[in-house]
């Protein structure tokens, strides 16, 4: 499978299409006929995700000039139902840190944000470091709250409360496409009070990335491979990042981070052990963003190239 960016190259919209053409990144437009894109030739699916979200539900105030008025549930709920309105397979992840950071956080903790996530249709979301704010019974205890699963690969939670109740893995299905997603969470030691987070064994992520991936790809076959990560897109020593799961793993496509707040533009493309190129994509914090990115499966499953968007939810 060899993935291909084309920027923010949009059918729908012809204005984005004309300043891409003057871009190196239309050069994949340029170079290929249309008929590539006819519908009988192709199948879509839209992943949407977010990240370190701390309970803004309301947009941000009139105290923070540069976002007044940005952000927010209701905004986001929004753009999800537009895009699910024109797009037929839609999967919706987030990445972590839902937790902490506004007062709905300390009244409701996290009841509201995982039922209004609910009611958004999330599929899946990963824990992020804040999760354990409250400790292993913060998490048990809201659970019930969120109808969607949360995912995480490299916490072993069998001596803990949690045991059963956060998964490994999960395959969806979408329009025929199989999606095999898998979860990484941060080193806790040194960033979480140990009280919080007990007797949770903290496993190697990139040891675990790639244990998952190959069991992924041998067992279940999917078309796609996503990690929802709360590692960090970067780091200046050697701590693990996304970049660098990217990079020394085989069989990851996508890879959706949190952690570091970082906003990027549009994602990075890594060079992979098997020679690949893995999407690597982080929308900030706050619900400032919703990141989009559709991949494009040829007849015989294979990708023939994505599209990427950070949306703006105003």
């Amino acid at each position: 499978m060899k993935l291909k960016l084309t920027g923010g190259f949009t059918m729908q919209n012809r204005r984005d299409f004309l300043k891409l053409l003057g871009t190196g990144a239309g050069a994949f437009a340029l170079s290929t006929p249309l008929s590539v894109f006819a519908a009988e030739d192709f199948k879509q699916l839209t992943i949407l995700h977010t990240n370190d979200f701390h309970s803004h539900i309301d947009p941000f105030g009139h105290d923070v000039p540069r976002n007044a008025g940005e952000g927010g549930m209701a905004k986001r709920a929004a753009l999800i139902k537009k895009i699910r309105s024109e797009s037929k397979n839609v999967l919706l992840f987030d990445a972590g840190d839902i937790y902490q950071g506004t007062p709905y956080f300390n009244y409701f903790k996290a009841q509201l944000d995982f039922e209004l996530m609910t009611m958004m249709g999330y599929d899946a979301a990963t824990l992020g470091n804040h999760e354990f704010d409250n400790g292993l019974e913060g998490i048990k205890s809201q659970l019930k709250f969120a109808g969607f699963p949360f995912i995480n690969s490299n916490y072993d939670f069998s001596d803990t409360i949690l045991a059963g109740m956060i998964i490994p893995y999960k395959i969806f299905k979408s329009g025929g496409i199989k999606v095999g997603v898998y979860g990484l969470g941060v080193e806790l030691q040194g960033l979480v009070d140990p009280k919080n987070y007990g007797n949770i064994k903290y496993n190697d992520p990139l040891q675990t990335a790639l244990r998952m991936e190959k069991m992924l790809a041998e067992t279940h076959e999917p078309d796609l491979i996503v990690c929802l990560s709360h590692l960090g897109y970067s780091y200046k020593d050697n701590t693990v990042s996304d970049k660098v799961i990217a990079a020394k793993t085989f069989n990851t496509d996508l890879i959706i981070g949190g952690h570091t707040h970082t906003f990027l533009d549009k994602p990075d493309l890594i060079l992979n052990k098997s020679g690949k190129e893995v999407v690597v994509n982080q929308v900030g914090f706050g619900g400032l963003i919703l990141g989009k990115v559709d991949f494009y499966f040829s007849k015989q499953k294979k990708i023939r190239q994505n599209k990427s968007t950070a949306i703006p939810v105003k």
